[in-house]
């Protein structure tokens, strides 16, 4: 079986953004290196030791990973957006709301007709997003 993993970058704010989804999604950061603490450490300036290489975040059987982009390397997210859904439209609002804190609402959460509840944002650190709710009985 193949699993699909969405991984982002991030020009120094994958801890703090990790952290927002943890609140927002629930789940838990399981794992985080920082530069400075990997044999990458050299190839980075030293103000950027305390940023992340990699981690990885769980959520209701899902998976997000992501880093900082080493220096010179971040491009803004775009040509994509981390879809999440939920059975039940109030959760999915819930996470709507959530992510949408300090971000841009794209479309206002709302009834579509393929949904119960659908909206699109993009969050305080520039992620683009899609919430769904799962009309399928």
């Amino acid at each position: 079986m193949l699993k699909t993993n969405t991984h982002l970058h991030f020009n120094g704010s994958c801890e703090e953004a990790f952290k927002f989804y943890r609140k927002c999604l629930g789940g838990k950061i399981t794992f985080m290196m920082k530069w400075g603490d990997s044999p990458a450490a050299k190839s980075v300036p030293a103000n950027w030791a305390k940023k992340v290489l990699h981690a990885s975040f769980a959520f209701d059987g899902q998976m997000l990973s992501a880093d900082d982009a080493a220096p010179g390397y971040y491009e803004k997210p775009q040509g994509f957006q981390v879809v999440v859904g939920a059975k039940d439209p109030a959760k999915s609002k819930k996470v709507f709301r959530a992510l949408s804190k300090g971000g841009k609402i794209q479309m206002p959460f709302a009834k579509t007709f393929w949904s119960p509840g659908f909206g699109m944002l993009v969050d305080r650190f520039g992620i683009p997003w899609m919430v769904n709710t799962d009309s399928r009985k």
